[in-house]
């Protein structure tokens, strides 16, 4: 299970260093691809696979093949070098605006991977109380 919040810079060449508390759950070779909200996504192997199936899963409609298709065409696996660095592709980092500061968030079995400007101004959540009435519908009490 993946939590925290973790802020790191890039280098000239696209890669980060992802944080020790992280990469122990994502292991050496992980999938990034893009994710909801303006971010990125990085799963572990594992955690991959069990996408994987629940993608096989959806129906076949218009919208679900658009749903596969683009998780599936922004995949891509990064892996780690000695110093626990990892490049993740430029045309996924310029899809997201990540360019000199990102953040990485644990979220249960995914780690998301955010600019930092963008995580900044996605996190000021006005009506927490709201959401957490509308969470209760799932069976999720506080």
């Amino acid at each position: 299970m993946f939590m925290g919040t973790y802020e790191h810079g890039i280098d000239a060449k696209g890669r980060v260093i992802i944080p020790a508390k992280l990469r122990d759950g994502l292991g050496d070779t992980f999938v990034v691809t893009v994710g909801l909200d303006g971010c990125l996504y990085a799963y572990p192997m594992n955690e991959w696979e069990i996408f994987l199936t629940e993608l096989k899963k959806l129906p076949g409609t218009k919208e679900a093949r658009a749903f596969q298709r683009t998780f599936m065409a922004n995949a891509a696996t990064c892996e780690c070098d000695k110093q626990g660095r990892t490049l993740i592709p430029a045309n996924l980092r310029e899809r997201v605006g990540i360019d000199k500061d990102i953040v990485f968030v644990g979220v249960l079995g995914k780690v998301e991977l955010w600019s930092k400007q963008v995580f900044e101004e996605s996190t000021d959540v006005e009506d927490l109380d709201s959401i957490a009435d509308k969470m209760s519908e799932f069976g999720l009490s506080f």
